[in-house]
């Protein structure tokens, strides 16, 4: 069985990048799976262990940072976050691409680790439309809207170390491109190292 990808996206708040990852793992189940994250933060509502996210104590996720059981990880608001390797491992083998929605500086390390990870940066056709969208969620204040336009200004610097660049202006056309993108993508070099590896060995049988 052939091996999945590892896939992640990031973007600016507000660019809907979440909207289009649930589409494209919705349409394509067969072909992703989105990553849980572990985190220490107790579970909100209806949450559940394993599908929203795995809850940890903190003494059980600082134990998986010293064993080196994370891909990567971050403290945000006196809580651990990050994505656990086994889960990744486990569901690639199976012949899954996973999806890990996390931010540029998380994507950076997981790439230092896993060369073949595949990097995708979801952006709004504008700035004027970004911030449009922000305000019709209504959900945050003026402040926080203009906090979250400068942080996507501070990050827009790191655009250049992704593979791609989406677009999302067209929500059924880029779920669409996505997809298009991330298939292209299983056929690269990168990705196709340890075939490329295999035949070299194998060739060298009629160089003896």
């Amino acid at each position: 069985m052939e091996k999945g990808q590892l896939i992640v996206i990031s973007g600016f708040a507000g660019t809907g990048k979440g909207t289009l990852v649930k589409l494209l793992t919705s349409r394509y189940e067969k072909e992703y799976i989105l990553s849980v994250s572990a985190t220490t933060r107790k579970p909100r509502g209806t949450e559940r262990e394993g599908i929203e996210y795995f809850f940890k104590t903190v003494e059980e996720f600082e134990e998986m940072i010293a064993k080196d059981e994370l891909l990567e990880y971050a403290k945000f608001v006196d809580n651990y976050y990050g994505t656990p390797a086994s889960f990744v491992k486990e569901w690639r083998e199976a012949g899954k691409n996973v999806i890990l929605e996390i931010e540029i500086q998380g994507a950076l390390k997981i790439k230092e680790k896993y060369k073949d990870t595949l990097l995708i940066f979801v952006v709004p056709p504008s700035a004027a439309e970004l911030k449009n969208r922000l305000v019709k969620r209504g959900t945050e204040t003026e402040e926080v809207i203009n906090k979250r336009l400068r942080r996507a200004g501070e990050e827009s610097e790191g655009i250049e170390q992704y593979d791609y660049v989406l677009v999302n202006d067209d929500l059924e056309e880029c779920v669409e491109t996505l997809h298009q993108v991330i298939s292209a993508a299983s056929h690269s070099t990168r990705v196709q190292g340890e075939l490329i590896e295999r035949l070299r060995q194998e060739l060298k049988v009629f160089s003896d």
